[in-house]
């Protein structure tokens, strides 16, 4: 059975939180990936920034609908989604764009198990994580050339 280990890519592009923006767009344009790992000065992982993280930056602000009553004025989307959305598209660096969720897996996991997470979860890279240092990632061009060794 093979595992992550056997698959993943060790030399990893990182970025840190205070990366700016910009730094972090000639990243995504210099290379063929969709996410970059966010670590900390030690290696451990913190969060990961996508591509789509990026382009939102330059979509339209969504005005939300609002309902006034009397003399209230009251957003229909949510005042904190307006606040997202002006947040991420004036962001100027990765700590304000990034998700901090991120779903990973470890160099002792089967192949199989980061493909169903991959699958499910609609990802094109997993981070691999040993005790909290980032080691590697893991992605769906790694599992097909899994497949089909040459």
């Amino acid at each position: 059975m093979q595992t992550v280990a056997d698959i993943m890519t060790r030399s990893v592009v990182t970025v840190r939180r205070e990366t700016s923006i910009r730094d972090l767009s000639e990243i995504f344009r210099n290379h063929s990936f969709g996410s970059v790992p966010v670590v900390d000065d030690s290696g451990h992982l913190l969060g990961i920034v996508t591509a789509s993280d990026l382009v939102e930056q330059g979509r339209n602000l969504h005005i939300p609908t609002v309902l006034s009553i009397f003399d209230w004025v009251i957003p229909l989307g949510g005042e904190r989604s307006l606040e997202k959305d002006l947040q991420r598209i004036t962001a100027q660096t990765v700590a304000e764009i990034c998700s901090s969720d991120v779903v990973t897996v470890t160099p002792g996991d089967p192949v199989s198990t980061a493909a169903d997470i991959m699958s499910e979860r609609k990802l094109h890279a997993l981070p691999v994580v040993d005790n909290g240092l980032l080691v590697g990632m893991v992605s769906r061009i790694d599992i097909i050339r899994n497949l089909n060794p040459a």
